[in-house]
């Protein structure tokens, strides 16, 4: 996820100070990982260098001074931008999990134990994610459902892995 973007969508509700929208953001995406301050203020420095935001204001106090930053029009652009490009699809076709198949036969061990290893944690996650989405709101249920089909879609390809082992097997030997 592109946390610039991600502040830069925030700002457009209206300017906030970078404690405001951390916690914003840790809200609406950082139930698995919330965003560390550094990370936050780091992000607005380059937003500010960059021209995609502008301090709005500064609130002087007995701690720090305290930032107020806005969107600027770049930044609604680049955003926009953001926005309207598609994610690049992933197909994992360097497959971790499909070299430990092969390194296993290669090795003379046995690869099905490999499957069922992986079987067994993706299992366990799933039903973690099930667990969580079932106490969740609606953001939450999203989040999970897009990991559960995701792992949905490797049990698939480790089942298929599993039915072909022997021809996978003879060509790893030839």
């Amino acid at each position: 996820m592109s946390i610039g973007h991600t502040l830069l969508g925030l700002l457009e509700a209206g300017p906030r100070h970078g404690y405001d929208l951390k916690r914003a953001y840790d809200e609406r995406f950082g139930h698995d990982k919330p965003l560390h301050y550094g990370q936050v203020y780091s992000t607005l420095s380059r937003l500010l260098r960059d021209g995609l935001v502008e301090v709005d204001g500064v609130e002087t106090g007995d701690g720090p001074d305290r930032k107020r930053y806005a969107i600027t029009s770049i930044g609604v652009t680049d955003v926009e931008g953001w926005l309207a490009t598609p994610e690049k699809p992933e197909p994992y076709l360097q497959n971790t999990l499909y070299a430990k198949v092969v390194l296993a036969m290669l090795s003379g061990r046995r690869a099905e134990m490999v499957l069922d290893t992986q079987r067994a944690a993706h299992l366990r996650v799933m039903r973690q994610l099930t667990h969580r989405k079932s106490k969740g709101d609606l953001a939450d249920q999203l989040i999970c459902d897009h990991a559960l089909f995701h792992l949905e879609a490797d049990l698939r390809w480790l089942e298929l892995t599993a039915s072909r082992l022997g021809q996978l097997a003879e060509e790893v030997r030839a």
